[in-house]
């Protein structure tokens, strides 16, 4: 039953696990009256089966899944012959100081996030977006001229 809400191995393991630690914090909590052990045992696995579908962590992992299916599938077909390098981008980070460059490249080239580039900056989260917006303008000045 789990199996079939979340669609994946891995989830459903952790939904078993956790429902079973639930289980056994909470057995004060059974009551025979309301019902069988073994309907009180699948409503908690349903339940946490349905707030993992919902949680983010299932929606971050499914988009990133699918983006890595796509750029797969982008990069191996005869349509990726032209690189961001042969377009130019990367030359025009060159009208940008050291530490926009660096959180541009990081962010547009690398993939990280802005929290994950002002970790690795160890830049302040406000200042790696505002240093994001910034050279994007600055980009798009130098674009427009």
């Amino acid at each position: 039953m789990v199996l079939r809400i979340v669609r994946k191995q891995e989830f459903a393991e952790e939904i078993v696990q956790d429902t079973f630690l639930k289980v056994w914090k909470n057995i004060d909590q059974f009551d025979e009256s309301r019902g069988k052990f073994f309907t009180w045992i699948y409503n908690i696995a349903r339940n946490e089966a349905i707030d993992k579908k919902r949680s983010k962590e299932k929606k971050v992992f499914e988009k990133t899944k699918s983006m890595d299916a796509n750029l797969y599938s982008v990069e191996s077909s005869n349509y990726s012959e032209i690189k961001v390098e042969d377009i130019g981008v990367k030359k025009l980070l060159e009208h940008l100081d050291e530490e926009s460059r660096t959180i541009l490249d990081l962010v547009y080239f690398h993939g990280y996030t802005h929290q994950e580039t002002a970790d690795e900056t160890g830049t302040p989260l406000g200042t790696v977006k505002t240093k994001i917006r910034r050279g994007l303008i600055k980009l798009r000045e130098v674009l427009v001229k």
